[in-house]
């Protein structure tokens, strides 16, 4: 499982899968105190206790650990931590689109960063229609499913509490953008289409669970 906290990716995986010959930054043992100073590069948590994974969440949530690349969590039980982790957490689902059109790419401008449209799931609506509604709604694009890129989980806090979403990405076509506008009640600055490298660039800067989901859509429609 990979789950994005505080943008940085945080993947939990059995005792098993964990690759010893990787140059980690950081091993912390179990029971080790998990130390923010120290955090850097990638960081290997090893048969994590429930405490450690604890104080890894206070530490995350509340620093910007911005010397960390990516935090790895080994388990003798990883279903067991899964389920623990997502017990700290309101869980909540939500849909968007890679919407593409002539080889271009539709970008939102959003919170002083580019990113891909998207929102939560509304009461008795299906994941793909709240994919195919958020994408509409926040850039006038209408617009058509054609395959599923991926599912990625990541966390925020509102109002103090901790919010654990899914997000469900579907690649789309458009099917017209004649009324292409940025919903700007949703805080949107700018709709705009662009090509592959410049989505690159407007990336560069943005949320890493984006760059994440772009890099799985292009890598996909390569295989294709």
């Amino acid at each position: 499982m990979k789950i994005f906290i505080n943008d940085i990716p945080v993947y939990i995986l059995s005792e098993k899968k964990i690759n010893m010959n990787r140059a980690y930054g950081l091993v912390v043992r179990e029971f080790e105190d998990i130390v923010p100073e120290v955090l850097a590069d990638d960081v290997l948590i090893m048969n994590a206790s429930f405490d450690q994974i604890d104080s890894l969440l206070r530490l995350m949530t509340d620093k910007k650990l911005k010397k960390v690349h990516s935090i790895f969590i080994s388990s003798r039980e990883k279903r067991d931590l899964i389920n623990y982790l997502k017990g700290k957490f309101k869980v909540v689902e939500a849909a968007g689109g890679v919407v593409e059109k002539k080889g271009k790419l539709l970008m939102i401008y959003r919170r002083k960063v580019w990113d891909i449209p998207k929102g939560k799931l509304d009461k008795g609506e299906t994941i793909e229609e709240c994919a195919v509604r958020e994408v509409e709604e926040e850039t006038g694009v209408k617009v058509q499913i054609d395959w599923k890129v991926d599912a990625v989980w990541h966390t925020y806090t509102n109002k103090k509490k901790y919010i654990l979403k899914k997000t469900h990405w579907y690649a789309m076509r458009c099917v017209d953008d004649r009324k292409m506008s940025p919903q700007k009640e949703e805080g949107i600055k700018k709709v705009e289409w662009m090509g592959l490298e410049e989505v690159r660039k407007a990336l560069h800067d943005s949320y890493r669970s984006i760059r994440y989901v772009m890099q799985e859509y292009t890598k996909k429609i390569g295989e294709a």
